[in-house]
């Protein structure tokens, strides 16, 4: 009975196998059936695979900022006026040029000027035309650098405590001791506005170019409507065309601190330039010449302690002949301007300086010769409310303490 069904089993299988065809998951058509036509058997298909559990991402809604809304606001509006004002004009006057092969006449640019932006304002030199901005002479400095002992705290206390006295006021004052080297330092390398101060190295250069043999003082200069300036002096008003010795400008730009006679100097001895030149040959950093005389912006500057640097050097016979020094001394020794330190002095004391008034700064600068024979320099700048009496104020009282103090030094 067994051996009958696995007989028939057998012919089951076989008769399959060769006489069906096979196609997806079940069988079709005998191959004996008349007409079929056997087609390729096809690639069985899987069943769609459904997950047991759908997972749906969680849609997270975003706030509105207000912050986000106003920035993009602002970056569109920007950007809609770059379109409608920028754009059309560099498409019409470069672009479309630089595409047609035209050149646009009214539109040229140096590479110079785009790698160095700050050239055309920032410099104080030139060398074959073209502008660049130089260091002070610190290896070889012309001028000396004068030598300092110990500070007098005693004297810079008292000083501290009157600049308490005035908080308007922004002061830098130095003082030096020709004698002991002993010092004053407040603020001294601060920089501040020169105003009319900074033509103490205008003269002192006007006579190093006379040693070279270069200039000559009573050579003569023509007064014409380039160099006339206003503020201080009175060649303003004088006739265009009249003729000046150089003795007699300098005369005038120092004891009447008169701007026309600066200009002119300025430009005999090299211009702006040629001044910010042989500064940095004297080994100074801190001073420089930006702009003609009256400066009224104060773009001119220095510090106390470079002026300091300036007047010790006076007596320096390495650096200036002793006729240099004479004339500079008349000059300076008869400033018609004694409302500053000089006010501050005795009666006896002898003072070659120099004044600067711009409103915003008033300065003194200068050498006191007392009549115990004692000398020493002193430099006072002060910050002050434009034109204000408390400036002027302040630098008599300083001036006065100082030269108490000296007097009872020995």
């Amino acid at each position: 009975m067994a051996q009958n069904y696995r007989n028939q089993y057998q012919y089951s299988r076989e008769y399959y196998n060769n006489n069906t065809v096979r196609t997806g998951y079940r069988t079709k058509y005998p191959r004996s059936v008349q007409g079929y036509t056997q087609t390729p058997l096809r690639k069985p298909q899987r069943p769609q695979q459904i997950p047991n559990r759908i997972r749906r991402k969680k849609v997270s809604k975003k706030k509105f900022s207000f912050k986000i809304f106003i920035a993009n606001t602002l970056l569109l509006s920007l950007l809609s006026l770059v379109g409608y004002f920028i754009l059309p004009t560099g498409f019409n006057d470069i672009t479309k040029p630089l595409f047609l092969g035209e050149s646009n006449k009214e539109i040229s640019f140096k590479a110079r000027e785009i790698l160095f932006p700050t050239s055309n304002y920032m410099y104080n030199d030139w060398y074959f035309g073209q502008r660049f901005l130089a260091g002070a002479n610190t290896k070889n400095p012309k001028m000396s650098t004068f030598f300092t002992s110990k500070k007098m705290t005693a004297l810079e206390d008292n000083l501290n405590t009157l600049i308490k006295q005035y908080p308007k006021i922004k002061p830098a004052i130095y003082v030096w001791d020709y004698d002991t080297g002993n010092y004053v330092d407040i603020n001294g390398s601060k920089i501040y506005s020169a105003a009319s101060i900074i033509k103490i190295p205008v003269l002192i250069q006007l006579f190093k170019k006379i040693e070279a043999g270069q200039i000559n003082l009573f050579e003569k200069m023509e007064l014409t409507d380039y160099y006339k300036a206003s503020g201080s002096g009175y060649m303003q008003y004088y006739r265009t065309g009249s003729q000046y010795t150089l003795d007699a400008l300098a005369k005038v730009m120092i004891q009447t601190s008169d701007n026309s006679a600066t200009n002119m100097l300025i430009a005999k001895v090299g211009s702006i330039v040629g001044v910010n030149r042989a500064i940095r040959d004297w080994g100074l950093s801190n001073t420089h010449v930006e702009n003609w005389l009256p400066d009224l912006e104060g773009t001119n500057y220095t510090t106390a302690k470079d002026l300091t640097t300036m007047l010790y050097n006076l007596d320096n016979p390495s650096f200036l002949s002793v006729s240099s020094r004479e004339y500079i001394v008349d000059y300076m020794s008869k400033v018609k301007n004694n409302r500053l330190i000089h006010a501050g002095l005795g009666k006896d004391a002898l003072f070659v300086h120099k004044t600067g008034d711009i409103g915003k700064m008033l300065g003194d600068a200068g050498i006191v010769y007392m009549p115990n024979n004692k000398k020493y320099s002193v430099v006072i700048l002060a910050e002050r409310p434009y034109n204000s009496s408390q400036g002027v104020q302040f630098i008599q009282q300083a001036s006065k303490m100082i030269y108490d103090h000296m007097l009872t030094v020995k």
